[in-house]
């Protein structure tokens, strides 16, 4: 595998032009502070000094002894630079209306041309002639960009406490059920969660449809980017309501019932605090929806109803067998890495689908961003912050594949008894793998498939706990569930029978013996929910005092 990724990277790097982010310093005698504009360059050519002290300040507005600004055109970017140099400029600017690309050329043209090339936007340059004219000094230059930004801490934290709470809550909240079938007789404020267990054909469909759907994307990104985004907004509400209902029912208040009504969803008379916590998230998440483009403060709640949906599709979703997390986290794999590697090689500019879709297409005419992803905007001050996209991104995949791993950990450790060293071990690797992939991305400088490195630590890291404890026989395929669990102490008994229950669960019967004549009185609490939403009634079998 080592070799066959190295191959890869090998052939990706021998097709691909290397592009760099660089820095045009404009200024005049007018105006004492000058400004910078993002360009996109090829060393290749020349290189640029990294300090703008030690840059010429050169004029634009004539080709000797100057740095020539010209529209891209029809002619290549050899043309252009050989035509500049040979009337005496030191440098070339070429205006794009397109997404700036690398100017590209040969061996032999590189070794023919010694001044910088340039790619500078359209809207730059009209920004330039508002501001400076045409009578403006440019100094072009490529300063250092910092190895690591600290907002990678900030996402490091965001992934790996929602991987850990969330398979946590999953693991606990699936093995409560194995004792409960929650029936409440206050159907309309809550329904039962259900689990979906996942199977291997529900995997290939999913990947199947992931893949169109990243394709579709890629080619009608404009036109499915809002669907994306409603889309988003209904389920992160709906998330976000799951994660804070626990807390709402704690509320010692807002119990009452609603008025009769016909209104939809509300023909069950919901209590006032469910209600007005419907309404909280629904507008948590149109706000985001109206101001989801305000870069200063928009990404925070972007990334609270993220983690939302992330930790409520954790505890709803359910990989029954370590056999289908492996299925699941290797067909992943494969489409993370096809996408972010592969695709650069079939593309005409030579951009990978995953990342152009995710971070959004530079000349898409809405300037929408997929919102499937937490962001964190940089924290590092360095001029190169005006051309480098402003946040670090990480996709919820890349959370919830592994998460989902993490939680049938914790299942399992919670079945065997196991003192969660499956669910820490894991969660554990989970950070190391996350820790690999900040560090390829540091030293690539380029977009990198997360699940490249966090699948092999997760997956290998199970594995070797479960040899380790003589376990990978119950472990790969989850029969340790199949076994009679012990009733945890604390909790209370239910004394009604569930019709779903199935014939593994045993039934609990809240007499004493058949001869008794003591009589079983179920009664139901004040408020059930408030103390325990693991049971709806509580029985309590009473004999006459002696």
């Amino acid at each position: 595998m080592r070799h066959a990724i190295v191959l890869i990277w090998g052939a990706l790097l021998a097709e691909q032009v290397l592009g760099e982010y660089g820095m045009a310093h404009f200024s005049n005698k007018a105006k004492a502070k000058g400004k910078d504009y993002c360009i996109f360059f090829n060393s290749q050519w020349a290189r640029l000094p990294q300090d703008l002290k030690k840059a010429s300040r050169l004029q634009i507005h004539d080709l000797t002894a100057s740095i020539a600004m010209v529209l891209r055109g029809n002619c290549t970017f050899y043309e252009k630079v050989r035509l500049a140099q040979t009337n005496g400029a030191r440098g070339l600017l070429i205006v794009s209306k397109d997404r700036l690309t690398p100017p590209a050329g040969n061996r032999t043209q590189y070794e023919e041309i010694d001044i910088p090339v340039a790619l500078l936007s359209y809207a730059d340059m009209l920004d330039i002639s508002r501001k400076f004219g045409m009578g403006g000094n440019v100094a072009m230059y490529a300063p250092n960009e910092p190895v690591l930004d600290y907002n990678m801490v900030i996402i490091f934290l965001m992934a790996v406490g929602t991987v850990a709470v969330g398979s946590y809550w999953a693991g606990s909240r699936d093995i409560k059920k194995r004792y409960m079938k929650h029936k409440r007789d206050d159907s309309g404020e809550k329904q039962d969660e259900e689990t979906l267990d996942v199977t291997p054909i529900m995997i290939c469909v999913f990947v199947v449809m992931c893949c169109s759907m990243l394709v579709l994307l890629y080619f009608f990104y404009d036109q499915l980017v809002y669907m994306i985004i409603g889309i988003f907004c209904l389920a992160a509400s709906i998330g976000l309501y799951s994660c804070l209902c626990p807390l709402v029912r704690r509320i010692p208040f807002g119990k009452c019932r609603i008025p009769v009504n016909n209104l939809p969803y509300c023909h069950k008379r919901p209590q006032v605090r469910m209600m007005a916590l419907s309404v909280f998230c629904v507008g948590v998440s149109l706000t985001w929806g109206v101001f989801r483009n305000e870069d200063q403060w928009a990404w925070v709640l972007q990334d609270a109803l993220g983690i939302a949906f992330c930790l409520y599709m954790l505890k709803t979703i359910r990989l029954p067998t370590f056999k289908a997390c492996t299925l699941l986290l290797v067909v992943l794999f494969v489409y993370d890495v096809f996408f972010v590697f592969i695709t650069p090689l079939f593309t005409s500019h030579g951009e990978s689908i995953m990342v152009e879709v995710a971070a959004g297409p530079s000349d898409s005419s809405t300037q929408e961003k997929l919102p499937m992803v937490l962001k964190v905007p940089r924290l590092n001050s360095s001029p190169l912050a005006l051309c480098d996209r402003p946040f670090s991104l990480l996709g919820f995949g890349d959370i919830l594949v592994p998460g989902l791993l993490v939680a049938y950990c914790h299942r399992f450790d919670i079945v065997m008894h196991s003192s969660r060293i499956y669910f820490v071990a894991c969660t554990i690797a989970y950070g190391i793998g996350l820790l690999i992939t900040f560090v390829a991305l540091a030293l690539m400088q380029m977009g990198q498939p997360a699940l490249l490195y966090l699948v092999p630590c997760t997956l290998l890291t199970c594995l070797a706990t479960a040899l380790w404890r003589r376990e990978l026989p119950m472990f790969w395929t989850g029969s340790g569930f199949a076994k009679e669990v012990p009733q945890p102490s604390g909790m209370a008994l239910d004394c009604t029978k569930d019709t779903e229950q199935s014939n593994e669960d045993p039934v609990i019967d809240c007499t004493k013996t058949p001869e008794e004549s003591s009589p079983v009185i179920c009664t139901d609490p004040e408020d059930s929910d408030d103390t325990s939403r693991s049971s709806d009634r509580l029985c309590q079998n009473t004999r006459a005092a002696h």
